[in-house]
């Protein structure tokens, strides 16, 4: 199976290592198929573009004509073997690259794909990369709307279609998850053993990787945000703070709930929590709230423990790594 070259830290490249399970996912749905189209959602950082960029070379090298789309990266890529839909394809993308309009490509998926089955029955995969903020949180529901039609009422007909579609906001899931529209599957993080093979492949002096671990919680970004901050887990914090703009107001107002949240994150569920705090720190990318159950069929890849106190994981909510829960930490005693 061909691999594709990540880029795990600056300056730092590599071959898709490991999530194993989440591949072989992959080629079962290759092989029936996709009856919905499958929503993947988790964590910023924990490796979902990296899956979908290894999951297009995958579905190519299955014989598959492989639309990829990823807006907000200005990635779009059409492994097809119509040479005018190809022709279609670039000319869309040099209109879109003059204008700027990034939610044209990720719209017209379904016209290319039309085009191509015209012809004759083909395998067919579309690979769309956190394309809700291209093309508007609003319309989200209604995208997934047309990809499911697009599997259950093709114009023409296939011989097989996987639909995979990424985001990491909980304003979109909860959109979604109100029909029945797609498969919602969250992807956490890397296993421990996952994540020291990535470990291993960036030089130099480092930290020990036990230190490594409670820093990311197995989140492959957050490792490259260390690397680039020479390892000082301090700078790391400060910068995520900047980043996710907690404001004197937004802690004013929630201090006494996130307090208690840093300590254990199941303080936002069932407890009185306000819905307008849940729904700032899902905003923010900060937690995954309604966490599945732990059986490894509701899961891309392998689910996260039960409980891990020192993760920041509860049963039900989960800070997205121990850097962003320290980051909290730190805004509420910088407030102080």
């Amino acid at each position: 199976m061909k691999r594709i070259k990540v880029e795990i830290a600056p300056g730092v490249e590599t071959e898709f290592v490991d999530r194993d399970r989440a591949l072989a996912q992959l080629v079962e749905w290759a092989e029936r198929g996709t009856r919905f189209p499958i929503v993947i959602f988790g964590p910023e950082g924990c490796g979902k573009t990296a899956f979908l960029r290894q999951a297009a070379a995958m579905l190519r090298d299955l014989s598959y004509d492989v639309f990829y789309l990823h807006p907000l990266d200005r990635v779009f890529a059409a492994e097809v073997d119509d040479a005018d839909v190809k022709t279609l394809f670039l000319d869309l993308m040099r209109r879109t690259l003059e204008d700027e309009r990034w939610g044209r490509l990720a719209l017209a998926v379904f016209d290319l794909t039309r085009e191509i089955l015209k012809k004759r029955r083909r395998k067919i995969a579309v690979i769309a990369d956190d394309v809700f903020q291209a093309i508007g949180l609003d319309k989200a529901a209604a995208y997934v709307k047309g990809l499911l039609n697009m599997i259950e009422h093709p114009v023409y007909r296939y011989e097989n279609i996987v639909v995979l579609v990424a985001t990491s906001e909980g304003v979109s899931r909860r959109e979604i998850g109100r029909h029945f529209w797609a498969e919602l599957r969250p992807m956490w993080n890397m296993p421990k053993e996952s994540l020291q093979l990535l470990y291993d492949k960036i030089p130099g002096s480092k930290p020990p990787f036990e230190d490594i671990w409670r820093w990311t919680g197995g989140n492959p970004r957050v490792l490259g945000l260390l690397y680039k901050n020479m390892w000082d887990f301090g700078e790391a914090v400060r910068e995520v703070v900047v980043k996710k703009d907690f404001t004197a107001d937004f802690i004013r107002r929630w201090e006494k709930w996130l307090v208690e949240a840093v300590e254990d994150p199941d303080t936002l569920w069932g407890r009185g929590a306000p819905e307008e705090l849940v729904r700032e720190l899902e905003a923010k990318n900060l937690i995954l709230y309604n966490m599945y159950y732990r059986e490894p069929q509701f899961w891309v890849d392998q689910p996260p423990p039960e409980r891990d106190p020192e993760l920041g994981i509860g049963r039900y909510v989960a800070w997205h790594t121990p850097l962003h829960r320290e980051a909290v930490r730190r805004a509420l005693k910088d407030a102080g």
